[in-house]
């Protein structure tokens, strides 16, 4: 039920994306087209169940972004933003059971986040402005690696390979963008919430929940194409 919660909410943002520019002739128009580079770090773990007790795993993130400003409601500037970024995610075990063992899995996916654009402040000129991005996630499991300390111990998640390659899910944040002569720097922070499971959860799986969540921070360098 939860799930399908998510995914209604998913489809709302999706629709929301296709008709704020259709609407854009109510509002101040704007056509200011921009790209750039990004880079950033992951705090990751996995939405178990049965559950396992996790810390954070720490992974990089980086990849190119390209926005596009269409409007201006009142004060708020509307716009879409879209991404293809490589990102590693996975989990860090936390064992307390006196046997000295530890376990991670990192993750590598490409990932295309279509984020809903929202800027509060200055709009020309030199300066800064808050900024929030919110939309849809999707994600294509590149590999993964383990780090066993013990291998002769031996859980279900141990050695399992991923059933499920594509990932999605919701993503958001906010931060700051930074207004300058020769572009724009943007100071962010965001959380994913995954809506898939990378292994199998039918009623014979011993997993009924394998999704991936994280923590980014995360710099992004643009500069304006069209103004």
């Amino acid at each position: 039920m939860i799930k399908k919660t998510y995914i209604f909410i998913l489809l709302g943002i999706v629709l929301w994306l296709n008709t704020s520019t259709a609407n854009a002739q109510l509002q101040e128009q704007k056509h200011n087209f921009a790209i750039g580079l990004s880079g950033g770090v992951n705090f990751s773990n996995v939405d178990f169940s049965p559950r396992i007790k996790q810390g954070y795993l720490i992974g990089p993130q980086a990849g190119f972004t390209a926005r596009y400003i269409s409007e201006k409601y009142f004060s708020m500037i509307c716009g879409i933003q879209a991404e293809v970024n490589y990102s590693q995610r996975g989990w860090k075990e936390v064992i307390e059971d006196g046997s000295g063992d530890s376990y991670q899995r990192s993750m590598d996916y490409i990932e295309v986040p279509l984020l809903a654009h929202l800027a509060f402040g200055k709009e020309y000129g030199n300066g800064a402005r808050f900024i929030l991005n919110l939309g849809p996630q999707i994600g294509f499991h590149l590999g993964d690696k383990e780090k066993h300390a013990m291998p002769s111990i031996q859980k279900e998640q141990y050695g399992k390979a991923v059933e499920n390659g594509f990932d999605y899910g919701l993503i958001g944040g906010g931060g700051i963008e930074i207004r300058t002569g020769v572009g724009h720097f943007l100071l962010e922070g965001r959380y994913y919430f995954g809506l898939s499971d990378f292994f199998n959860t039918t009623k014979k799986d011993y997993f009924s929940r394998s999704a991936h969540t994280y923590i980014c921070g995360k710099i992004t360098y643009l500069f304006d194409i069209t103004k």
